[in-house]
């Protein structure tokens, strides 16, 4: 049974574990003033290497954000590496949007990794980009050696290709030095991502054109809100129950709201910015949903620090092969408040068009909330996404040209009374997905899930508690 299952995956897990344990990327771990907890590394690359020369800023950005000054407790599950070393399907990806000022003027730093460690056509690493004005940029390689990530704490990282003279490794790079070692590559620790990919597709089915050849990037993320009310501890995004591979794939928004600065170089030309709204996610699994939607705001007109995500999908049961289900919810932080509506505490519905029109409401045992965005028909642009069959393919679409307007009223009062937040976003700045399909028609669904799973959901299992006293060789894998 499910709760069998359940039971029996935290023995397995910390017996596979101490039985798999390999020397660790990181001697330890120390807490950084902007909320992330820093790796202490060892790093590659004590030899020396030529500098490259870095490039003028031709462009200045800045939309003005405040960003508050007090940092709260910000680090979510599931933060680490899930790959527990198994031969199964496996992918893992990871999502960093950066708003900057102006319709359609955002950045999306994507990474990816497949079936790591196997010898399927599949297994790959990905670094995607999209870019301002539905720009696209992908450099993908075939196997995944060289990938390394944490398991346990927010840090990755790849080299496609050293500088001459050095010898990439499977490991982090000293951050000062990133530039002289690595030509082409990325990394995130502590909070800081830095990067040099080119266009370069072979092994991966074709997609949009690139729309630059190149892209650089250095910035800082300064976490202010993670998944869950401010100060205190954070939550699973899908609830207790994405410790365990039952529902899959598995979903985590890591930083709800939070601000970066730095420069990205886009085809030549440099964007700086400074405390420029950021928001970050993850998912990871060995099922791969057939369809979903997903909207995404954190630069509100007049409501700096408020946030807002949702998402609908159709996803698998991995314990029984063929079937699927309906699921949705809606994250929003606001004035200070957490606001969540998830299907097992209540009701979420959605009406989605192939492209230009979302409308997904939910309903918990206080608030009802709706999510309205629109989206130009000429806007978006194609991305690549893990799939079960073909690997990183053209799968979604996406734009940085919505228009989102996010309202909530107390339960009872939608149509009676003026809701207690109204935000619509600054000028058209929202995050905008579908994907998956077939997308012939508009998808109207309501969340649908069983009984059983919901009374799981609700116990009160307290996953990171539960294992987070094990030392790092025994603790489950992304936790």
């Amino acid at each position: 049974t499910i709760t069998a299952h359940v039971k029996s995956y935290f023995i397995d897990m910390m017996l596979l574990n101490a039985a798999c344990a390999r020397p660790a990327l990181f001697n330890g771990l120390s807490p950084s003033v902007s909320g992330w907890r820093t790796p202490e590394v060892r790093f590659w690359g004590a030899g020396r290497c030529p500098r490259q020369r870095r490039l003028a800023s031709t462009a200045a950005h800045s939309n003005g954000f405040d960003p508050d000054d007090t940092i709260p407790r910000t680090t979510t599950p599931h933060s680490g590496y899930h790959f527990d070393g198994s031969d199964r399907r496996f992918f893992e990806g990871w999502y960093w949007r950066l708003t900057l000022p102006g319709r359609g003027q955002s950045f999306a730093v994507i990474y990816s990794v497949e079936d790591p460690g196997s010898q399927r056509p599949t297994s790959g690493v990905g670094a995607q980009i999209m870019g301002p004005n539905d720009s696209y940029l992908l450099q993908y390689e075939e196997g995944t050696a060289g990938f390394w990530a944490d398991p346990h704490e927010l840090a990755l990282g790849k080299v496609f290709a050293a500088s001459p003279g050095c010898a990439p490794a499977a490991a982090p790079c000293p951050p000062e030095r990133f530039e002289a070692l690595v030509s082409e590559g990325f990394q995130v620790q502590g909070g800081r991502h830095q990067g040099r990919i080119v266009s370069r597709e072979a092994g991966v089915v074709p997609g949009p054109a690139p729309s630059v050849a190149s892209a650089r990037w250095d910035f800082q993320v300064t976490p202010r809100l993670g998944w869950g009310s401010p100060g205190q501890r954070q939550l699973s995004t899908a609830g207790w129950l994405a410790a365990v591979p039952i529902f899959e794939p598995h979903w985590q928004v890591l930083m709800a709201h939070g601000s970066a600065s730095g420069w990205i170089e886009w085809g030549g030309e440099r964007y700086a910015f400074q405390g420029v709204p950021t928001y970050a996610e993850k998912n990871w699994g060995g099922g791969f949903p057939s369809r979903w939607c997903w909207v995404q705001c954190n630069s509100f007109d007049g409501h700096p620090g408020t946030s807002v995500t949702a998402v609908c999908a159709r996803r698998g049961v991995r314990l029984v092969p063929g079937l699927e289900e309906d699921v949705g919810l809606i994250g929003l932080h606001a004035a200070g408040d957490f606001h969540e509506f998830v299907p097992n505490k209540g009701d979420i519905g959605w009406e989605v068009e192939p492209w230009g029109t979302w409308r997904i409401h939910g309903e918990n045992a206080e608030h009802t909330a709706l999510v309205e965005a629109t989206c130009p028909p000429e806007a978006g642009t194609v991305l690549r996404a893990p799939t079960a069959d073909l690997g990183l393919a053209p799968f979604c679409r996406d734009s940085f040209s919505g228009r989102v307007r996010v309202r909530m009223w107390r339960r009872g009062e939608e149509g009676r009374a003026p809701p207690v937040v109204d935000c619509v976003s600054l000028e058209e700045t929202g995050a905008v997905e579908v994907g998956g399909g077939p997308w012939w028609s508009g998808w109207k669904a309501r969340a649908a899930m069983a009984g059983g799973v919901k009374a799981l959901l609700n116990l009160p299992v307290d996953v990171e508690g539960l294992t987070g006293w094990l030392p790092g060789g025994l603790r489950p894998k992304g936790l």
